[in-house]
């Protein structure tokens, strides 16, 4: 017997932002109506029909964000008060994992709503917020939510990001890196970490050489915002990482010069000397066996 897809699996998205059309209209009612529905097939006693008037109400006069969060305060009200018990209904709610780390298109928002219940309901609850975010960033990202926690439970957070950095779902790699960076658009600041660097060197170090490009990327991206705060520190890191791989011509040793060209591409841009001496040391093989940017 064939089993029914997930309300997810249901909801179409197109494959790329299209020109003209608001990226808030996917924070409609189709959306709310399947949200809704794979929260009724895990959670007893839930009104479906409540919950959609709940959410739909006072939606469209909302943008991307605020339909989002208007959405996860009407979940939050219809699900248990305590966040260790709606945990576990959230994650079973959940369809499958990203079986790909490219070309999802933006099917994935239909999770956004959740990652704003995990980040306002759930970081007062360390271990079931964050096996949340766990589970909900092989499905979409929890790059937003997880910097609740961040902010809340650094020492913690950074213990339990060490270890993701070395999990099998690359998705979950990523997060190590994408969740911790300072500047990330969309996201709230994360002041110490704009501030102290080396809070999250460390998990960069882990990821330099991931065989994942995605996981990569971040690493490269995360070290670019330091630099917008910490040019000469993410100069030292560069250096380093480019003498570790110096004379070899291994596809491992060209994805680290592309992370070191792109991570010091806008001071480059901008002209500052020691970012130019950068780039022209790691050019040579840099790109040859990964994207360029």
């Amino acid at each position: 017997m064939t089993k029914a897809p997930h309300p997810y699996e249901r909801f179409a998205a197109p494959s790329a932002i299209l020109k003209g059309t608001p990226l808030k209209e996917l924070m409609d009612r189709r959306l709310v109506a399947l949200v809704g529905e794979s929260l009724a097939a895990v959670a007893k006693g839930f009104n479906l029909r409540r919950f959609q008037t709940d959410a739909i109400d006072g939606l469209d006069e909302l943008e991307l964000k605020d339909r989002a969060l208007h959405i996860a305060r009407a979940m939050a009200e219809h699900l248990p008060a305590d966040f260790d018990e709606l945990a576990p209904l959230l994650i079973k709610s959940f369809g499958p994992p990203l079986s790909a780390t490219e070309g999802n298109g933006l099917a994935p928002f239909f999770y956004f709503p959740h990652a704003h219940l995990i980040a306002v309901y759930g970081v007062r609850h360390f271990q079931s917020g964050m096996r949340a975010n766990y589970e909900l960033t092989k499905r979409f990202t929890a790059e937003f939510s997880i910097r609740p926690f961040l902010v809340a439970q650094r020492t913690k957070c950074l213990k339990l990001l060490t270890r993701w950095a070395g999990d099998a779902d690359p998705h979950v790699r990523r997060l190590a890196s994408e969740g911790t960076r300072p500047r990330l658009p969309w996201a709230m600041r994360l002041p110490e970490f704009q501030a102290d660097p080396h809070l999250s060197l460390p998990l960069l170090e882990r990821l330099k050489d991931d065989p994942e490009l995605y996981v990569r990327r971040s690493v490269a991206n995360h070290l670019g915002d330091i630099a917008k705060d910490h040019p000469d520190v993410v100069f030292d890191v560069c250096e380093k990482w480019i003498s570790e791989v110096d004379g070899s011509a291994t596809a491992a040793a060209d994805n680290r010069r592309w992370i070191v060209r792109h991570a010091v591409r806008y001071p480059a841009k901008k002209a500052v000397r020691r970012a130019l001496r950068i780039r022209a040391a790691a050019a040579s093989l840099a790109g040859r066996n990964c994207r360029t940017e």
